[in-house]
């Protein structure tokens, strides 16, 4: 057995000691190699300090303790001044340079960069977002500045990131054509996502402009707020049009404003006005706080922007309440609207937590606000095309109903309410009758007699034979119905007496040659009797035209039937 005296273990215990507090010193302060053109550091240990005060000068500020951390940070509201601090060092014979990108710079108030060597300060840069003379630092929303290293050269750097805010940042360092390739392809995907939202927000506008429904109206509204916001918070307004600085701190009561359209969207959706008074009071309620609070970002945009976060927390909890209020209810669209709010107050969650410094620096925290528009914004798309698809299938319900009121099920000839009223509007138009009109009243000889020794079915055949043989003879213009059990009608214009005749003698000549089978093997003919009237262009009058028609009919029945007769 090994025995260890107290001495020997108190050197030991005072090693390990020295080892560990030696390993974090070297930790505490990272020097990067920087050799040639081909430097990329995107995840990097650097050190950053806060200036509570907020009005350190920088040779104190050289002095402070420095924290080790990631070059990504995000550290909330308390810290509007931070410094972060990057050794390095170039151990080759010959000069190189590298580029510090700082590329969420366009939502700061200033960048400024500081360099240090040998504990000397040799050169100061410093970025005023609003100061357009200093702006040869800024590009397509990032802040770059070159740094040179002589051979052999150590050098410190201290970036001072100053916010409106919030604060959060990455540093990044590139060798020169690393530098290029990062600011070209920066903001793709934010284009990409503004993109698929303009899209949407065309077709709604034209939807709305051709339905005239306010749900698309709101839905493109919300669309353009939500849109606009996320290329001026992600960079994208920067990228293009050199967007920053304080002048565009109003801009932001576009987040403001989605949550407005986004309540009126749901009073639409959920027709709350008319059939949930609770829960359109609730909503009303918010959208008039969160209209003041709009207002009131016009005239003192960072007050405002503090009660946003409360507001939203309030609006997103109403919001769903009124939700879950409608999925209890079942109402159709209550769970797509569900899955879409649900999906936006997680992701808008995480970033409230980033924003706050009590989540880590990622890409799902950091964009989580848009990330959760985007998911909503396509989701509630669904919500637009399930109300679209139900009101085409209202539409189409409507139109069946319309044409089974008017229409005879059995010969799906117009029925005698339809064809009244065709007729009449016909004959009653603006426009005094200026051709020849005529009528023709057919029924179905001995019919009767036909149910009675062939039963109803062979009459339903007969009647069928007939208003199929009368379709295939009329034309288009034509009016024609079923007027009652074995009775039809057809009204012709621009057609004279002796041309409705022409026609009538057609079909029941034809008529007579047709066979109707009763059983297997077994036929049937049946014939039409059929009077014809025409209309008095002087007064055209339709009852008085069906009563001539009727009086011809009967004087061809009276004859032997089988013919066709004019009322004269």
């Amino acid at each position: 057995m090994i025995s260890i005296r107290p001495a020997s273990f108190i050197s030991i215990l005072f090693v390990l000691c020295t080892l560990l507090l030696t390993s974090k010193v070297l930790a505490a302060a990272p020097v990067h190699i920087i050799k040639d053109n081909h430097t990329q550091l995107e995840q990097f240990q650097m050190e950053y300090f806060v200036d509570k005060s907020e009005t350190m000068p920088f040779e104190t500020v050289q002095k402070q303790d420095f924290i080790l951390s990631p070059n990504s940070l995000s550290l909330g509201t308390a810290s509007k001044v931070t410094w972060s601090k990057i050794t390095l060092n170039n151990p080759t014979a010959v000069p190189t340079k590298v580029y510090l990108h700082h590329p969420h710079a366009y939502h700061n108030k200033a960048v400024g960069l500081y360099e240090v060597v040998n504990n000397k300060l040799i050169n100061e840069r410093v970025l005023d977002l609003d100061d357009q003379t200093t702006w040869q630092w800024m590009y397509r929303g990032s802040a770059v500045f070159e740094i040179s290293l002589e051979p052999n050269q150590i050098k410190t750097l201290f970036v001072n990131s100053t916010s409106f805010s919030h604060q959060w940042f990455a540093l990044n360092l590139y060798g020169e054509d690393l530098s290029k390739r990062a600011l070209l392809g920066q903001f793709t995907y934010i284009a990409l996502v503004v993109g698929m939202l303009l899209a949407l927000i065309i077709y709604n506008f034209l939807m709305f402009f051709s339905s005239r429904l306010k749900e698309h109206f709101y839905y493109a509204c919300y669309l353009v707020s939500g849109g606009f916001w996320i290329a001026l918070s992600y960079g994208l307004l920067a990228d293009i049009f050199n967007v920053f600085g304080y002048n565009t701190m109003k801009w932001h009561l576009s987040l403001v404003a989605m949550p407005i359209f986004l309540i009126l969207f749901m009073t639409n959706i959920f027709e709350t006005k008319k059939r949930y008074p609770v829960e359109h009071w609730s909503l009303l309620i918010v959208l008039a706080l969160l209209s003041i609070n709009f207002i009131y970002g016009l005239f003192d945009i960072v007050t405002a922007l503090k009660y946003s976060s409360t507001l939203a927390a309030v609006m997103m909890a109403v919001s769903l309440s009124v939700t879950f209020s409608m999925l209890f209810r079942k109402h159709p669209v209550a769970v797509f609207f569900l899955i879409a709010h649900g999906l936006f107050v997680l992701f808008s969650g995480l970033a409230v937590l980033f924003y706050k410094g009590m989540a880590e620096f990622n890409y799902i925290n950091s964009h989580g606000v848009g990330i959760g528009i985007l998911l909503e914004a396509l989701l509630l798309s669904l919500i637009i095309a399930h109300r679209i698809r139900s009101l085409e299938n209202l539409k189409t319900t409507q139109a069946d109903l319309q044409i089974q009121a008017s229409t005879d099920p059995l010969t799906h000839l117009f029925n005698r309410r339809h064809f009244s009223n065709a007729a009449n509007k016909l004959l009653t138009n603006e426009n005094p009758i200026k051709t020849p009109t005529s009528i023709t009243i057919f029924d179905i000889d001995h019919f009767k007699n036909i149910n009675d020794t062939y039963g109803h079915t062979c009459g339903d055949k007969a009647i069928k034979c007939v208003a199929e043989l009368i379709r295939m003879q009329s034309r288009q213009e034509d009016i024609l119905a079923r007027y009652g059990g074995e009775e039809f009608i057809i009204l012709m214009p621009n057609t004279s007496l002796n041309d409705a005749h022409i026609l009538t003698e057609r079909i029941r000549t034809m008529l007579e040659k047709t066979n109707i089978e009763v059983d297997q093997n077994k036929f049937i003919n049946i014939t039409i009797s059929a009077g014809i009237a025409e209309v008095d262009p002087a007064s055209p009058n339709l009852q008085q035209t069906i009563d001539c028609a009727d009086k011809a009919l009967y004087e061809s029945k009276n004859n032997g039937r089988n013919q066709s007769q004019l009322y004269k």
